[in-house]
């Protein structure tokens, strides 16, 4: 039948919940596309049939097969687009390095997408405030109180704040710090939030 594939790759995104990136189905994309071809061919063959004889009976399946490229483009385009927001709010997410079971789930063009997305990110951030730039990253939410309490996960060596301290990040060793320098390190899963 006409379209099921494309329903099919519609359906995955959809299956999976906000925030998660399934696997570029290269494969389905690819009998999609093939499918696309097929109604064109078909489609042609019969537009110059129906032109060459004068053959009117052709015209509803031209028309039927025409709905169907239209809707298979129209979904192609849909699932493009939407694993674009979704990698789109994982920069926000993650910040600029993604984890590597995020960019296994990418194809190779969706990761050249996402580094020019980054650096026109960068680049916006670095033109706003007053030449010193602007993390539009930080503080996603409205902080509470500057400093929080966080503890390390896993080690990940020297961290210096804005008054030129050095702390050690160990792994089970809590800090208290600003939240604007540790936010960043938050996502990455280095620390954790300690809520008491």
């Amino acid at each position: 039948m006409f379209c099921e594939k494309v329903i099919e790759l519609i359906r995955e995104l959809h299956r999976m919940s906000d925030g998660q990136l399934p696997a570029f189905n290269e494969d389905g994309l690819r009998q999609v596309l093939q499918e696309m071809e097929a109604l064109y061919e078909q489609n042609q063959t019969d537009v110059n049939e129906a032109k060459s004889e004068g053959r009117a009976d052709l015209i509803p399946s031209i028309k039927l097969r025409h709905c169907c490229l239209l809707r298979n483009q129209r979904c192609v385009t849909a699932y493009c687009y939407d694993r674009l927001l979704r990698i789109r709010s994982l920069r926000w997410e993650y910040g600029s390095v993604l984890p590597a079971n995020v960019r296994f789930h990418m194809c190779a063009e969706e990761v050249q997408w996402f580094s020019q997305y980054k650096k026109s990110l960068a680049s916006f951030m670095r033109s706003l405030g007053g030449g010193e730039g602007l993390d539009l990253t930080q503080d996603m939410k409205p902080p509470k109180s500057l400093y929080i309490e966080v503890r390390c996960l896993k080690d990940h060596g020297e961290f210096e704040i804005d008054d030129g301290t050095v702390i050690l990040l160990k792994k089970n060793s809590q800090h208290f710090l600003p939240r604007w320098k540790c936010e960043q390190l938050i996502r990455q899963g280095v620390l954790e939030h300690v809520v008491s």
